[in-house]
């Protein structure tokens, strides 16, 4: 029997519904069958936890006396740049921006152990952060010279604005060259040294729900430890993929554009990073929960680490281009196993988003739906998709950066 949002809603207002994580679903369906665990079931919690560099919260500081317009000026945080090309004191923070001041390792160029990120990071963590700014001053905003300090609390506003998160499946990354590579996807290994992977496979939201069939545009999701909204399709969001039976995509696919009140959020599912050789990104915890309108989406849910695959990709000369450069493809199973097979070696994998944290993030959002403090949104509009049965073209006939 078909549900509505609406009907579902009413049942988590009244304490009725039934709410189990990703990882819960596969079982309840393998033991009662698709057909019933959609009757029963109301709604599915996903969850993921890893580096998401497309990542920036916006600012409203608040006027000073006199006033002074930070927009056309330079304006940093802790010493890490803001963009402030919008109007007199509303500012952009990258996540990847990096301190001017950083010292730069001479062997690993792209070294930089605190920026966007981190300021993010101590900014939902309670703490001052500096805020040193220039203008060129104007007879309504005469000053031109700022240097304070500045808490999350004395913002008039501070919203977390991601343009591209939550990516749908991603590469697995090796080195077969002979030198150690630094990568956002960390550290690899010559000669087939190491795998590296950042997905929470069958916890990850769009792995769930492959079509987009649930969630759009005004969709509410579990953000950063508060609340927030899918806005828009992600920066690069290709669904036209090459799909499984499953119609989980089996390269890079969708992405979601997210945002939410910084002021909600905890350090706990914000955290600043930095790896060697790259650079800073933002860790974001992320939470979908997914309504169970009928037995496909159902079906969807249940999908397992065994029927999921990625591409493995040689990062020290094929990426970006994934198709001819993918060598292998693997199962999430395998990747998780601890090791993979290729080119008759056994290659260590290491995740470097956390299954553990995805896992949490899932189970936090079903107690919050459980005990009526979260619930669901119909969203305004879909996100561009695709019909599962159309021949999709390989990504290297339509070649398309990744990251």
């Amino acid at each position: 029997m078909a549900k509505t949002i609406q009907e579902i809603n009413d049942k988590i207002k009244k304490g009725k519904a039934v709410v189990v994580t990703a990882e819960e679903i596969i079982d309840i369906v393998k033991e009662k069958g698709a057909r019933k665990a959609a009757a029963e079931v109301d709604v599915v919690t996903t969850g993921t936890f890893g580096p998401m560099c497309s990542s920036g919260a916006y600012f409203n500081v608040g006027h000073t006396k006199p006033r002074i317009k930070l927009g056309g000026g330079t304006s940093l945080l802790n010493d890490v740049p803001c963009y402030t090309g919008l109007a007199a004191v509303d500012l952009y923070m990258g996540a990847t921006a990096v301190q001017v001041n950083d010292p730069k390792n001479s062997v690993y160029p792209g070294d930089f152990r605190y920026g966007g990120a981190h300021v993010i990071e101590d900014l939902v963590a309670g703490k001052s952060v500096r805020l040193k700014a220039d203008a060129y001053g104007t007879d309504c905003y005469p000053r031109r010279e700022l240097d304070t300090l500045i808490r999350l609390k004395d913002m008039n506003e501070a919203v977390l604005f991601n343009p591209r998160n939550c990516y749908q499946n991603y590469n697995v990354a090796v080195n077969l060259s002979d030198k150690v590579i630094y990568t956002y996807m960390g550290r690899l290994l010559p000669r087939l040294g190491n795998a590296n992977y950042c997905s929470a496979g069958q916890l990850s939201p769009l792995l769930n729900d492959p079509l987009y069939k649930t969630m759009g545009i005004g969709t509410r999701i579990f953000l950063g430890g508060g609340e927030g909204y899918i806005v828009w399709n992600g920066t690069q969001h290709n669904p036209g993929v090459k799909r499984s039976k499953n119609d989980t995509p089996r390269f890079p696919a969708g992405t979601l554009a997210v945002m939410g009140d910084l002021k909600q959020m905890s350090p706990e599912w914000l955290k600043g990073a930095s790896f060697t050789g790259y650079g800073v990104t933002l860790t974001v915890g992320i939470g979908v929960p997914i309504p169970i309108l009928n037995e496909q989406i159902v079906r969807y849910t249940a999908v397992r680490d065994e029927d999921l695959v990625a591409q493995v990709v040689d990062y020290s000369k094929n990426y970006p281009e994934v198709v001819p450069g993918s060598i292998a493809e693997v199962t999430y199973a395998q990747l998780k196993s601890g090791s993979i097979e290729l080119s008759g070696k056994t290659v260590p994998t290491g995740g470097i988003s956390s299954y553990n944290r995805a896992k949490t993030i899932a189970g936090l959002l079903k107690e919050r739906i459980q005990e009526k403090q979260f619930y669901l949104s119909e969203p305004v509009a879909g996100l561009p998709s695709v019909d599962a049965d159309i021949q999709f073209k390989m990504l290297n006939e339509r070649p398309a950066k990744q990251h």
